[in-house]
């Protein structure tokens, strides 16, 4: 196993971990590390996406704001999710996720 394998895994190990609240570090086209506060993990259909929250602020997003990315198994990689439509169903299920818990 290569060492970006080994990264995947143990991100992929910390998102699926109800119980961690650690920070969750993604490398950036520059191989920088952005550290993010994982706000939920959402199944929906076939794929699994991540809502993350920047721990610094990141310009053009707003300080209650997250990003989503979809959680490529396959591919062992996160993938920033640039769609409107899909990054506005994974909203909607979240909410819904929320409004069920709160119930």
């Amino acid at each position: 196993m290569n060492e970006m394998d080994r990264y995947f895994d143990d991100m992929l190990d910390r998102i699926y971990d109800e119980e961690n609240n650690d920070v969750v570090l993604l490398k950036n086209e520059n191989g920088e590390d952005i550290a993010f506060e994982q706000i939920a993990l959402v199944p929906k259909q076939e794929s699994v996406y991540i809502i993350l929250k920047p721990v610094q602020p990141m310009d053009g997003l707003g300080e209650d704001e997250g990003l989503v990315f979809l959680v490529n198994e396959g591919l062992k990689r996160f993938e920033l999710v640039v769609d409107e439509k899909i990054i506005d169903e994974v909203f909607t299920v979240y909410d819904q996720l929320v409004e069920e818990e709160e119930c």
